[in-house]
């Protein structure tokens, strides 16, 4: 009888126990010992990150502009000294410098053309009839001239090329070579690495 009493109080007392705890109601979504924030002290942090991400984008910005500037005085200077590390993709590669020595070894009579056009653009606006057909036949003489010239410097050049360079990509080496003989030689860039005459 003693045994069942007992076991009744424990039964009754054990609501009383946990009636008498506090109970206080807490956010479910609160982490725990502290109460949810506010929304304005959530955003807190975010401000100064917000108001830094324009500037560090200003600033690589800034640093690529300084790069790219540094980059072309690089490849002035390399235009200017024939140096093979900073010159343009155009004008890279023992293929490319060979052409260049080649064209810029001899004369050609496509890097005359400019003063000669302006010789014959003056003749032809002479009143004088004699003096415009000397111009229109020195423009046939001219032109075939070059064409020769040019036709040779191709077969040459190719051959050399080939012999010195047969593993190489030549594509393109041809007319890169052509394309400089129209220039005069002081105007040509890259600058002249050899002399006239000097083999290349």
């Amino acid at each position: 009888m003693f045994r069942s009493r007992s076991t009744k109080s424990g039964q009754a007392d054990s609501p009383q126990v946990t009636a008498a705890e506090p109970s206080q109601p807490r956010d479910p979504q609160a982490p725990k010992g502290r109460p949810t924030p506010k929304r304005n002290e959530a955003r807190g942090p975010r401000r100064p990150m917000a108001a830094t991400g324009p500037q560090s984008r200003k600033d690589a910005a800034k640093r690529q502009r300084e790069a790219r500037r540094a980059a072309l005085a690089k490849q002035r200077e390399a235009l200017a000294s024939g140096d093979e590390r900073h010159l343009p993709a155009r004008d890279k590669g023992p293929v490319r410098r060979l052409a260049r020595d080649f064209v810029d070894s001899r004369f050609s009579v496509a890097e005359f053309f400019l003063p000669l056009a302006v010789i014959i653009l003056v003749l032809s606006m002479l009143p004088s009839l004699q003096l415009k057909n000397i111009s229109l036949l020195l423009w046939l003489v001219v032109i075939l001239l070059i064409v020769v010239d040019s036709i040779g410097i191709s077969v040459r050049l190719k051959k050399k090329i080939r012999e010195r360079y047969p593993d190489e990509n030549r594509r393109g080496a041809i007319a890169y070579a052509l394309m400089r003989t129209l220039q005069m030689r002081r105007m040509r860039l890259p600058k002249p690495q050899v002399a006239r005459g000097e083999k290349p």
